[in-house]
Parts: structure tokens; C-alpha cells; sequence
């Protein structure tokens, strides 16, 4: 009976093998073979011996790592026979069989259990019988498999459970997701996690943070699931309008195909019937009008805006008996007012096809022929559907405009929009430019909107510095009215003729707050859209009366938004003047001093665009400052200012001032109203901007230029700047571009190099808690601080390790002209003082300088530059550098020799010195010590008369006799260290331990190796090391 049992399976072997053969051959096989491996099934004497060959033969499947075709076809072809047997158990036994395997440590195994697993799960229908108990086993062994190491098994792991997902009573399995997106590492796991995530409140902010992966194919899933799963309407406005910021700018064209579609045909075709002004409705067009504008682009460009006939602007210009009962009661009887989706959709139809018809007028200019009389009639065409779309004349365009600005705030969008046409018409004519010329004189004098609070106080609306309460209003009247007004100085003439009209009751003081508001705001306007004082001269009011009757005054009035309007005209009107005038820039001073957190920002900007523009010299010599020239460059920092001292800014520099704010902590504090706007982050990005362009200020001394950058680091890693995005964007900008621009030549190299060198104490020294008089604070912020002051340590460390790339480029040889960024060999360029050798130097020097007995903070910020100092690499050429440091890692060493690591690293640093010393036994002398002291900048009273050899590890005495087999590893460690070792060797031991003493001896050298080449194994500093343990103050 065994026999013919061993024989039967045998000959199902063979056949369930041939089958098999042929299915990994082609799809187009797998119906016939299901049928002929169904029917050999059928036919077996038992089913589990059946199962007993299929598994067999199956098997080495499990260990075939290469993935190919045929191995997939052989994959979906049996999983597919098993979905098609979900009646009986033989699916039963072959999923129990695939769990085994799911559980193997053959990652192989492990792999392809899963992926059929998977193929098997999403293939059943849906009513397939199998065993709860079997289900929940499954689920479980998947949910182990998603955290796998392998990021294949985690894919197929997550595709097997996409089918349970939407269960209410499988939620473990969305948790798990939830949790498992934001750590994975792999694209393909994240993108398969987001194609399996539910439609629900609780994914659709998850899906739609994926839209911002680094990966492409992630982000093209999560728009992908986003169409499939998310209808328009169970979206919030705020949402739609991010998926569409996002996607249709995406960097990636595949990426903005996908949200297009997305836009397309869900949103515009299947839920709103291709109709641009419903889809519109949804996203909020006065909120969002850039968003809205870039979708009416989006489809204007692929042609799926199509007009009605007879659809246009002047559909809303009525005839007399026109009127509808709708419309509000101060309306003109001739206008019909527009909703904002109609007017943003006709602005960007006209400008669309103005666009259009210019475009194909170049292309006709630029051609001849047939080509060119084809051009000039699409050109034609488009300008003939623009002018039916237009009111028909400019009249008809300021009874349209005028009649939306009188309707009030409900149809302030729709007048702006109006206002932006006007460029569209041709003012050319006498009597259109009259008629506009009275509108836009009637608009500039009407007053700002405002209301009565509860107490009685008026308040204007808007944002309390622009024309009409918003810079977009602002700059779409300012651009009617150089258009209208288009010859040269009328511009000029027009506005200062309105600006002498409003500032008569501000000239003798009679105006309330409205008016000064109202007068300064256009005047910031015309100054905004002037080009030079000079247009001012022979009009109604001169450039000195404008700034002594309106714009001092305003900056003195006891009004705080005058205040601050005031002070941002002055700012304009300092960048108008060829030399800056001293009254403007002492009450910018002390309106920067003295002034409220709002009135100090806005004088800040002032302050900073005048330095930038014409000068800090030119500044100081404008206020007649005291100041030696040979003391100015002399400077190596700083003058401290005392803000509350009214008298000390006479005689004390623009810039000093200025780099006082940081020193300031009330202006670290940002606006309520704008959260990115605040002291701090317009300094940060104005010195930024300085250091960038720092050859066009030969006036501020090279040696101030570390102290801006150590700031600016301090700055981009300090809790400050946490919620201040925009200038944590410009510094991250500014620290990719400072190294690049200043590699134009060898003296701005070592300008960057020698700032970058001299910044990193200062930086160190500011930002660790409990030294040098930094506040402390609790256990958790002291392990914050530190972790932020290690994280600015390795970005400075990699920045001073970069390459230096110079801007002109030359080709690779004289036939070829492709052109590359060269190389700057900062061996062979830059000064020891200014490369690693340098930083390595003033590092060990700072260690050095501390007691021998220190405290917990001391140590901590001692082990941390340390951790820095084992990082930094020498050049041979350097001996003199060389043998120096050589004598300071004998004070290092001794400063932390209770961390036995950071010893060794040490050692280690040592002893790639002395390998590249070219004299290692000879002493260096004093004189050369002091010479490099002096090129150094410090002051170093070191005793290096020590011993050049380096001190042994203390070990303290055993209380009782050690084991053999510790005394082997302390030997083995020992002698990879080059050192004698402290404990005796007892060789009968050695010699029975001597294959794991010398695999534990090679692994420790390994691991130490790459410790110290790779600068990112520093993260050990945040999470284990005592630099940033939370509890490093307690113990020591």
C-alpha cells in the first residue's frame, strides 16, 4: 500500500510539475491549465495527498530569489487555482502551508508567501468560504510581516491586508497603516500603504500629506486614490484648493498629468457637468484666487473652457428696461452686478485669449508665406472673440467698475477683478482717457472702508498699510492708472495733484486718523510706482514738503497705524532719494528703538532695504557719525546698544543698531496678524542678504563677517525661528548658496573659510544650556537644547567640508562645448586657518581651556565638540598644524578620559597624525606655536611640555580576582589600540578563546572604523550619548 502511494505521488508530482512548466510560459495558458490541474485533483485518490505533491512541488519556488516573468505567472496561475478552490479545504491547507513560510527566516520564503498570499486574498470572491479562525490567522501574520526588513515582503504584506482595511472590526489593521506611513522608508511600501487606505475623515489629511513626498510614485497615488475614493463634495474648500496648488505646480510632469485628470474628469466632468464656473463655486474664489486663476489656466490651456454663444461681459450691461428685481438698489438701472466665480472667469478668458493672439502675432512676424497669413488669422479670430467678450466701449468698462466699487464689500472682489481689464482697453483716445481719469480720481479720493467698534472707536479695515485695505486692490488701481495716465511725469502729476488735496487737513492739523490713513496710503502707493524723486519736481507738492508736512509728521503721530504706514513711506521714499536724508533715517532709528513691536518691524524693513541699497557708509555719513575710518575696519564686533537709552544713538553705527535687535527678546515675538513676520526674521534674512552680496559692501569689515554668520546659524537651529517658515526658507536657501558665490576668487574662498572656522565656538558656546551664563531650565529642555546645539555642530561641520565649486566654467576641451562647474582644491588654496586644520585647532584649544574638575553641563559641551573634533581630517602639507595638535589631544585626551569611546577615538586620531608627521620626533617650537596661535586669532596658555605620548586609559583595581575570559577581551581591545594592556594575559586561556577573541577584536575595529568616517553616526549624540540624555545632569 506505501508503495503504491509513494508511486501515485510521484506520478502527481510529475504532472502537477509539467502543468506548471507550461503555465510559467504564457497567461494565455492559464484557463486550460486550471481545467486539466482541476480535473487531475479530482481525480487524486485523497486530497491530501494532492496537497502533499502541489506543496512539493511548489517549493523550490520559495527559494528562487530572482524576480522574472515566468516566476510571477507561476504565482498568479496558483493563486488563482487556490481562489478558484475556496469550497473545499484545499485552500485551507495551502494557506496554513503559506503561513509556515511567512514565518520562515528565508526572506525569500518570507517574499513570495506573502506576495501569493496576497494574489490569493484579492482574488476571492466575495462570498468564499473560509474559517474565521483561518481569516484571523491570516490578518495576524500579515500585521507581523508590514513590519518586516524587507521592503518587499512589507509591500505584498500591506496588499494582502488592503482587503480587510475597510472592515470596522479589522480597525487594528488601519491603525497599523496610520502608523507605519510616516516612518517607512521604502516608496514602494508607502505608495502601496496609500493606494490601500479607506475613504474616511480620518485618511483623507494623511492621503493628501502624501502629495508632498520626495517620491513621484507616491505622490502620483495618493491623486490617484484622491480621485478614485474622494468625491468633490466630501471634501472641505480648504483641501481642494491644497490638492490643487500642489499637484498642478508639482515639479514632476506625470505628477501634474494625474492631479489634471483628477481635475478633469472627476471633478469638472463628472461632478460638475463641464460647467468651469460650477467647478469654481467649489473652491472659494476670493479666498483662493491664485489657486482658482492657476485652474482657469489649467483649463483654458487644454481647451476645456468652451463659450456659449452670446456669453460675455456685456450680457451685464443692461439697456435701461433691462433691470432685474435681483439686483440691490444703489445699482445703476444699466448694470447687472457679477458674482466673484464670473468675474475671476472672465478675466482669465480675456487674458487667456489676449495672451493667445499675441502669441500667434509674434509667430505670424516671425514667419512668411501661407504660414505666416495662418497665424495672422488665428491671431485675428482671437482679438475679434476678445472684443465681443469686452464691453463694447471704455464708458460702458467704468459704468461696469463703477457700479461694482459702489456696491460695497460683498463686490470688492468682482471690482478688482474689473479693474485688472483695464489693461485691455486703449486709452489712447482724448475722451476715454478723460472719462478714466475722473473714475480713477473719484476712486483714489474715496476714504478707506471703516466702522465703529463697541466703544465708538473707528476702525479702518483692511490691513492698515496699503491703498483700498490690500495690496492686491492697491496694485490693480495703481496699474489702471499707469495706463490710463501713460505719458511721461502724467502719472506723477495726476496723483500728487489728489495727494496735496487729501494731505491739506493733515498739513494743518485737522485731520483725524481716517484722513491721515488715507493720505499716507496713497502716497506709499505712488511712491511704490515711481521711479525717481525727480518726476516730484515742479508738481503740486515737492519731495522735501512731502516729507516734512506728511511723512515725518505721520511717523510722530500718537496714532499707532499712522505710525506704521508712516514709517513704511519713509522707507519708500529713502529708496527714491540719491542720498539718503538725515531726518528720515533718525526718526527710522528711533522708531526702531523706541517704537512698538509693530512699528519696529516696519522700520526694520526701512532700515534694512536703505543699508542694502545704498550703502552702510553712505548711511553714516548721512547722519554725520563720529567714527575713526581705521577704527571701523578694525572691528572684530558688535557695538552693544541699550534700547532704552534715548541719547545712545547718536554716535553708533547703522549696522551695530540693528544687529542690537537679536539681543532683544520682545522682537523675537511675531505679529498676531502674520506669524512669519517679526524683528528677528527681517534681520535674519537682511544680514543674509548682505553676507551674500558682501562685495558690494567693502565697507563692513571682513572680520565681522564670522559674527553675522555664527548668528545666522544660531538662529536657523534656535526654538526662535521654529514657527518662522519663511526665514527658516531663505537661511536654508543661504546656506547652499554662500559657499557656491563665494568661490568666485582665492580672497572671498578665504573670507567664507575663515568666517565658517570662527563661527563654530561662538555658535557652540551661545546655544548649549548651563555654560557661559546660558539659562538651563528643566531636565527635558536642557536635552532639546543640547540636541538642537549638536545638530547645528554636524550642519557646520559639512559645510566646512564641502567642496567649493567656482561660477565660471570653462569646457572640458577645446572641441567640446559643454561646460562644467570647476573644482576648487582647497588643499592647495586656503590657509590652514581657514580649512579643517584650523577648526580642529580652535576646537582642541576650547577643550583644552576647561578645569579639569567641571560640571555636568561643562562636560556634556566638552564630549560634544570632541565628537566633532575625531571628525576632522589634516593635510600632510600642514606640519606645523600637525605636530601642535599633536601636543593638544595630549590635554583633550585628559579632559575626557572617563568616556573609554571618545578615548579611543582620540587614540585613533592620534595615531593618523603621527603617520602623516613627517618628522614625528622633532619638538616644535615656541615661535612656531605662537605664529599659529596668532594666524589662529587665540589666546592659549597651554603647557605643551608635556609628553607627546598619549596617556593609558586608567583602569581601577578589581576588588576580586577577574575572570579569564574578561581579562581576553580587555587584552584584545587593548592591543588593537596599540597600547600595552593594563590586565596580564593568561595564555591558557588565550589559547582556548583564541578564534572568539580575534573575531571580537576584528568586529570592534570595524565597527570603529566606520564610526569614525561617517559623520552621520553622530546620531548616537541625540539619542544615547550623554551630550543629550535628559538625565546627564543627575547623574554627574
Amino acid at each position: 500500500m506505501e508503495e503504491n502511494d509513494a508511486e501515485e505521488a510521484k506520478r502527481l508530482m510529475l504532472k502537477i510539475a509539467a502543468i506548471l512548466d507550461e503555465a510559467r510560459s504564457s497567461y494565455a495558458t492559464h484557463n486550460r491549465k486550471l481545467k486539466e490541474l482541476s480535473l487531475l485533483r479530482s481525480k487524486s485518490p485523497s486530497p491530501s495527498l494532492f496537497f502533499s505533491a502541489f506543496s512539493k512541488i511548489l517549493t523550490p519556488l520559495f527559494d528562487f530569489q530572482r524576480r522574472l516573468a515566468s516566476a510571477d505567472r507561476v504565482v498568479s496561475f496558483v493563486s488563482t487555482f487556490a481562489a478558484v478552490t475556496a469550497a473545499d479545504e484545499f485552500l485551507d491547507h495551502f494557506l496554513k502551508f503559506l503561513l509556515v513560510a511567512a514565518a520562515a527566516s528565508n526572506k525569500t520564503a518570507r517574499y513570495r508567501a506573502c506576495q501569493i498570499v496576497s494574489e490569493i486574498i484579492l482574488r476571492l470572491p466575495d462570498d468564499a468560504e473560509v474559517s474565521s479562525d483561518l481569516w484571523d490567522e491570516v490578518i495576524e501574520w500579515m500585521m507581523v510581516r508590514v513590519r518586516d526588513k524587507i521592503p518587499v515582503v512589507r509591500t505584498f504584506a500591506v496588499r494582502a491586508l488592503s482587503r480587510f482595511v475597510n472592515d470596522s472590526v479589522n480597525s487594528d489593521i488601519l491603525d497599523l497603516f496610520l502608523e507605519m506611513l510616516p516612518l517607512e522608508q521604502n516608496a514602494d511600501v508607502r505608495k502601496m500603504i496609500v493606494l490601500s487606505l479607506p475613504p474616511s475623515s480620518a485618511t483623507s489629511q494623511v492621503i493628501i500629506d502624501c502629495t508632498l513626498d520626495v517620491s513621484e510614485s507616491v505622490r502620483k497615488a495618493a491623486y490617484c486614490v484622491l480621485a478614485n475614493k474622494f468625491p468633490l463634495q466630501s471634501l472641505s474648500i480648504k483641501l481642494r484648493t491644497v490638492i490643487l496648488r500642489r499637484g498642478l505646480a508639482d515639479r514632476s510632469v506625470a505628477v501634474s498629468k494625474e492631479c489634471f485628470k483628477l481635475l478633469k474628469d472627476e471633478w469638472l466632468i463628472k461632478c460638475c457637468n463641464g460647467d468651469p464656473l460650477e467647478l469654481l463655486k467649489y473652491l472659494d474664489v476670493e479666498t483662493y484666487e491664485s489657486v482658482s486663476e492657476s485652474v482657469m489656466e489649467a483649463l483654458l490651456k487644454a481647451g476645456l473652457v468652451k463659450l456659449q454663444n452670446g456669453a460675455s461681459i456685456q450680457q451685464y450691461i443692461l439697456s435701461n428696461g433691462d433691470r432685474t428685481e435681483g439686483d440691490l438698489v444703489h445699482c445703476p438701472p444699466r448694470i447687472q452686478l457679477m458674482e466673484a466665480e464670473v468675474s475671476l472667469y472672465w478675466r482669465t478668458v480675456c487674458k487667456h485669449l489676449q495672451s493667445e493672439a499675441h502669441a500667434k502675432g509674434s509667430d505670424a512676424a516671425a514667419t512668411m508665406g501661407t504660414e505666416a497669413e495662418v497665424y495672422a488669422a488665428e491671431a485675428s479670430d482671437k482679438n475679434d472673440l476678445l472684443e465681443k467678450i469686452l464691453p463694447a466701449t471704455v464708458g460702458e468698462y467704468i459704468e461696469l467698475v463703477r457700479a461694482h466699487t459702489n456696491a460695497g464689500a460683498n463686490h470688492r472682489f468682482a471690482s478688482r477683478q474689473l479693474l485688472l481689464l483695464g489693461a485691455m482697453f486703449d486709452f489712447s483716445d482724448v475722451s476715454n482717457r478723460k472719462a478714466a481719469g475722473a473714475f480713477l480720481h473719484e476712486l483714489m479720493c474715496k476714504p478707506p472702508e471703516h466702522e465703529d467698534d463697541n466703544e465708538g472707536n473707528i476702525v479702518v479695515l483692511g490691513d492698515g498699510l496699503s491703498f483700498g485695505g490690500d495690496n492686491e486692490w492697491a496694485e490693480a488701481v495703481a496699474s489702471l492708472a499707469r495706463k490710463v495716465h501713460a505719458t511721461a511725469g502724467e502719472f506723477e502729476e495726476v496723483v500728487l495733484a489728489i495727494i496735496e488735496e487729501l494731505a491739506q487737513p493733515c498739513r494743518e492739523r485737522t485731520a483725524n486718523y481716517v484722513q491721515w490713513m488715507h493720505s499716507l496710503s496713497l502716497t506709499g502707493l505712488f511712491l511704490k510706482n515711481t521711479k525717481s524723486l525727480r518726476f516730484l519736481q515742479g508738481k503740486a507738492i515737492e519731495p522735501d514738503e512731502l516729507l516734512q508736512s506728511l511723512l515725518l509728521p505721520g511717523a510722530k503721530q500718537s496714532h499707532l497705524d499712522v505710525q506704521r504706514i508712516a514709517v513704511r513711506c519713509l522707507g519708500l521714499f529713502g529708496l527714491l532719494e540719491r542720498k539718503p536724508s538725515a531726518e528720515l533715517l533718525k526718526q527710522l532709528r528711533i522708531s526702531y528703538m523706541k517704537g512698538p513691536h509693530s512699528i519696529s518691524i516696519e522700520s526694520c524693513k526701512a532700515l534694512i532695504d536703505l543699508v542694502m541699497w545704498h550703502g552702510p557708509q553712505e548711511i553714516d555719513k548721512a547722519l554725520k557719525l563720529n567714527i575713526p575710518c581705521q577704527m571701523n575696519n578694525e572691528k572684530t564686533t558688535f557695538s552693544p546698544v541699550n534700547f532704552s537709552d534715548s541719547e545712545g544713538d547718536l554716535d553708533i553705527e547703522t549696522l551695530d543698531i540693528l544687529f542690537s535687535g537679536f539681543e532683544n527678546d520682545d522682537m523675537a515675538s511675531p505679529l498676531p496678524s502674520n506669524e512669519d513676520e517679526c524683528v528677528h526674521a527681517i534681520l535674519g534674512e537682511g544680514f543674509a542678504k548682505i553676507l551674500l552680496l558682501s562685495d558690494n559692501y567693502p565697507s563692513i569689515p571682513v572680520s565681522l563677517h564670522h559674527v553675522l554668520l555664527s548668528k545666522l546659524i544660531y538662529l536657523y537651529f534656535s526654538d526662535v525661528s521654529e514657527h518662522l517658515h519663511r526665514l527658516k526658507q531663505c537661511l536654508s536657501v543661504f546656506f547652499e548658496l554662500y559657499p557656491c558665490l563665494s568661490a568666485n576668487h582665492k580672497a572671498s574662498i578665504t573670507i567664507f573659510c575663515v568666517s565658517l572656522t570662527k563661527s563654530f565656538i561662538p555658535v557652540m558656546r551661545s546655544m548649549w544650556p548651563g555654560i557661559f551664563g546660558n539659562s538651563a531650565g528643566s531636565p527635558f529642555m536642557v536635552s532639546q537644547m543640547r540636541k538642537r546645539a549638536v545638530q547645528a555642530s554636524r550642519f557646520m561641520l559639512q559645510m566646512v567640508q564641502i567642496p567649493l565649486y567656482t561660477k565660471e566654467t570653462q569646457p572640458d576641451c577645446e572641441d567640446s562645448s559643454t561646460e562644467h562647474p570647476q573644482v576648487i582644491d582647497s588643499s592647495a588654496e586656503v590657509p590652514f586657518e581657514c580649512c579643517e586644520e584650523g577648526l580642529a585647532l580652535r576646537i582642541a584649544a576650547e577643550v583644552a581651556s576647561f578645569q579639569s574638575k567641571k560640571t555636568a553641563a561643562e562636560k556634556a559641551y566638552v564630549s560634544a565638540l570632541c565628537r566633532v573634533l575625531v571628525l576632522l581630517q589634516f593635510r600632510k602639507s600642514e606640519q606645523g598644524p600637525i605636530k601642535f595638535m599633536r601636543r593638544l589631544l595630549h590635554r583633550v585626551i585628559e579632559c575626557v578620559s572617563t568616556e573609554k569611546d571618545l578615548v579611543k577615538e582620540l587614540k585613533r586620531m592620534a595615531d593618523r597624525l603621527m603617520t602623516i608627521d613627517g618628522q614625528p620626533d622633532q619638538e616644535l617650537l615656541q615661535e612656531e606655536v605662537n605664529l599659529i596661535l596668532g594666524k589662529l586669532e587665540l589666546e592659549c596658555d597651554l603647557d605643551l611640555d608635556a609628553s607627546v605620548s598619549m596617556p593609558q586609559t586608567p583602569v581601577a583595581p578589581p576588588a576580586k580576582p577577574a575572570r579569564s575570559r574578561r581579562r581576553v577581551r580587555i587584552e584584545e581591545d587593548s592591543s588593537d589600540e596599540g597600547s600595552p594592556s593594563v590586565v596580564p594575559a593568561t595564555h591558557n586561556t588565550v589559547k582556548s578563546r583564541t578564534q572568539r577573541a580575534s573575531k571580537t577584536a576584528a568586529m570592534t575595529k570595524m565597527s570603529s572604523a566606520c564610526r569614525t568616517l561617517k559623520i552621520n553616526e553622530m546620531e548616537d549624540l541625540e539619542e544615547d550619548s550623554d551630550v543629550t540624555s535628559e538625565d546627564s545632569d543627575a547623574s554627574d
